[in-house]
Parts: C-alpha cells; sequence; structure tokens
C-alpha cells in the first residue's frame, strides 16, 4: 500500500496567487488519528475526515480549506482515506471489483 497517494482536483483550490491542483494525502500514523473515532473514520464520517485532512495534505490545507473544499474533491479525499484503512485482502476485493465493471 502507497504510503503517499496523489488526488487530481477537479476544482482546484485557490490560496492567495498559488493555485492547488492535487493534493497528495500521506498515510497517517497512529497519533495522527489522536481524537478522532476510527469506526467513524473507516465509514466516511465527514466530520471524522475534516478534522483529519490537514493533518495528512500535502501541501498543508488549513481546516477552513479543507471545510471550503468542493464535494467532488473531497469524495476524492476521503475514498482514499479509508483505503488507507483496508487490510490487502480487502483492498484485492476491491480492485477485483472494480477491475469486472
Amino acid at each position: 500500500m502507497a504510503e503517499l497517494v496523489t488526488v487530481d482536483l477537479e476544482s482546484p483550490i485557490a490560496r492567495g496567487e498559488t493555485i492547488i491542483e492535487a493534493l497528495q494525502l500521506r498515510k497517517p500514523k497512529a497519533g495522527e488519528l489522536r481524537g478522532l473515532v476510527l469506526s467513524e473514520l473507516t465509514r466516511g464520517a465527514v466530520d471524522q475526515i475534516l478534522e483529519l485532512l490537514p493533518r495528512i495534505t500535502m501541501p498543508p490545507l488549513t481546516s477552513a480549506e479543507v471545510e471550503e473544499m468542493d464535494p467532488v474533491n473531497f469524495a476524492a479525499c476521503a475514498s482514499e482515506v479509508i483505503i488507507f484503512f483496508m487490510s490487502k485482502t480487502q483492498r484485492a476485493q476491491v480492485e477485483k471489483l472494480i477491475a469486472t465493471t
């Protein structure tokens, strides 16, 4: 499993004169999960993902920037976060399902 994934943003994030067109998400370490409810995070609970993303995005996003994300961008990031918590067997099953559709 990749420790780092890239998410291409459908709606770039403007930060002053800088335009962010892609984010890298780093697989979180246990300490970065402090204060989060793991079962809710793995189910994709929005409040949990909102709290985690500023901790694992590169370039680092502020909480306000995450809260203002386009829903398509947010969903793409949330999907990658959920994949970080899947076992190899679970990932293989998902990949198999995707390949057959």
